[in-house]
């Protein structure tokens, strides 16, 4: 049992979380909204500290990350828990139910099975990893100091201080920034501003940063709300990797999966705004592939997670010589 750090003692044993804004008030065994801190004898206690529902040696293309080593794999982890509720998740098995009998593995132990499977960092993913806080953080912690790094592929929905905690011991991630203010607080219960400062704070202290949108069909795909995703984007970076994720019926969402033009049409308006825009969850070679922004050679070719770095010579482009936007 872990005691949560980022949480107030308030009367009659109740507990306050201040881990994310939904700042849940628990009263005695009392679960929080993400479904992995409890209130337990007037303390909160981080529920899946060290509990593992999901262990995988992935391409790193998968979380998806296309800039950063591209190629190689990486171990992939997650606890149950999330502290949003979109109704078309496509891991809802894991990430909104509570904590089962999983196993259970000190951060060292994690350590010691990324290094044994060769792989050069621990992804914390699948679920959310923010709210398995204090695991991260001392797993975090414990690979940067074997020299491996850390990535999260996360929603982004985390209070300033505990993220400022973290972001010392972060290499790279992935956040979804899923749409306008008004579907994040009727559809997914959730906050756009916590998800928008997560994103600046990475990109602001040199965490590698690539973003993700799932274009969900009538719910998130209008034009103006995919154009607020682009204009943050392009304001902080136009060389921010952009994927445009296609949504399939999963959880309690049954619509129809995206339509190939809305894809496409979502695909040429972020390409001609930012440097590198791409397709996932759909078979088609439009979006696929890494560009120079300069001379349009193929920096990168992509099969499905099969990478082949055909066009980038020592860091830079084999066709202008300019620096290419990767960590390599």
């Amino acid at each position: 049992m872990k005691e949560a750090l980022y949480y107030d003692k308030l009367a009659d044993g109740k507990v306050k979380c201040r881990l994310c804004f939904h700042e849940c008030v628990l009263g005695e065994g009392e679960l929080g909204f993400c479904l992995a801190r409890r209130n337990i004898d007037g303390k909160l206690i981080a529920e899946t500290y060290g509990s593992l529902v999901a262990a995988h040696l992935d391409p790193i293309e998968k979380k998806p990350l296309y800039h950063f080593f591209p190629g190689q794999d990486i171990l992939s982890v997650a606890a149950a828990g999330c502290n949003l509720a979109c109704p078309f998740c496509q891991n809802t098995e894991i990430s909104r139910r509570p904590l089962r009998p999983d196993q259970y593995v000190e951060p060292e132990a994690l350590v010691q099975s990324a290094r044994r499977s060769r792989s050069k960092g621990i992804a914390y993913t699948y679920t959310e990893p923010l709210v398995w806080f204090e695991y991260v953080l001392d797993a975090c912690k414990a690979a940067q100091k074997a020299g491996l790094y850390n990535i999260i592929v996360s929603n982004g929905t985390i209070n300033q201080e505990p993220l400022e905690e973290l972001l010392p011991y972060l290499d790279a991630a992935n956040i979804d920034l899923k749409g306008d203010e008004d579907f994040y607080r009727k559809t997914l219960k959730g906050d756009l501003e916590s998800t928008l400062r997560t994103i600046r704070l990475l990109y602001q202290t040199g965490v590698f940063v690539e973003v993700t949108l799932l274009l969900v069909p009538e719910a998130n795909d209008s034009d103006r709300q995919i154009d607020e995703v682009i204009s943050f984007i392009e304001k902080l970076d136009p060389t921010i990797p952009f994927h445009l994720s296609r949504y399939y019926p999963h959880g309690r969402y049954t619509a129809p999966s995206t339509p190939i033009d809305t894809m496409l049409r979502a695909y040429r308006k972020a390409s001609a705004r930012l440097a590198y825009v791409y397709l996932g969850n759909v078979m088609l070679a439009e979006g696929q592939n890494t560009l120079c922004p300069s001379c349009g050679k193929v920096l990168v070719e992509r099969v499905a997670y099969h990478t082949d770095i055909t066009g980038i010579k020592d860091c830079r482009c084999a066709g202008c010589g300019r620096e290419v936007d990767f960590i390599l």
